[in-house]
């Protein structure tokens, strides 16, 4: 019951917040980051989010490669990052009012992923974040996957930005965020999940892509293994 509460006051925080943060963000155009940054904060506050973090964030990197979970993974990132984040995501996301404008108005990057025509526009639009000093984010998994075991096989996007901008990366793994929130079925637990970073790195080789899911999975396996035995513990 208590999940389910804070789950609905989440909600009503989206709701009044994000039309607001929506708003000063067309306005201020200069200090978006800023809202968006505020905004994210405030509801890891309010709610007291919880994340255990291993590992290095390093703020020189232009891309992130992370697994996606729950819409956590994107507001506990955009609360800590020290960088202006630009997420690219399904352009279908683009389409309802509210989360639409809030994709829209700090201009993330919207593309079709089952287009091959849309990988000029990925391309143009990648090289005007970077050359505004933005940071890329991309799911690889292409979409949410349900937090068990197995990440979801990877997507060529991230391959193609990574090669074609010789870009730095830096792989993010996180476990537990699904479970922490899953605004879908009204569950927020709160419960505390983990955010690894990776080391980050200049790819040298061909194979550098497929090296990174194998890396990516095993981090995932062992978090997730970490969390069963904590749980059972308790």
């Amino acid at each position: 019951m208590i999940s389910k509460i804070r789950a609905l006051s989440a909600i009503f925080y989206i709701l009044f917040a994000i039309p607001f943060a929506i708003l000063l963000m067309y306005l201020f155009k200069n200090i978006q980051r800023k809202i968006r940054q505020i905004t994210a904060k405030a509801f890891i506050i309010l709610f007291g989010v919880r994340a255990e973090i291993k590992g290095e964030l390093d703020p020189s990197a232009q891309i992130l490669l992370i697994n996606h979970q729950s819409f956590m993974d994107v507001i506990y990132l955009e609360a800590i990052h020290p960088n202006n984040l630009c997420w690219i995501a399904k352009k279908e996301l683009g389409k309802p009012f509210l989360y639409g404008h809030a994709l829209k108005a700090p201009k993330m990057i919207l593309i079709n992923r089952e287009s091959k025509r849309e990988i000029v526009f990925l391309l143009k639009e990648a090289k005007d974040r970077l050359e505004q000093g933005r940071t890329l984010c991309i799911f690889p998994e292409g979409t949410r996957s349900k937090g068990k075991e197995k990440l979801l096989p990877f997507k060529n996007g991230a391959k193609l930005l990574v090669e074609h901008f010789n870009l730095k990366v830096q792989p993010i793994v996180v476990c537990g965020t699904r479970k922490c929130l899953d605004i879908g079925t009204l569950k927020f637990p709160n419960t505390t999940f983990t955010l690894q970073y990776l080391p980050a790195f200049t790819p040298q080789d061909t194979q550098w892509f497929e090296a990174l899911k194998t890396q990516m999975q095993e981090t995932y396996t062992q978090m997730h293994l970490e969390s069963q035995n904590t749980e059972s513990k308790g």
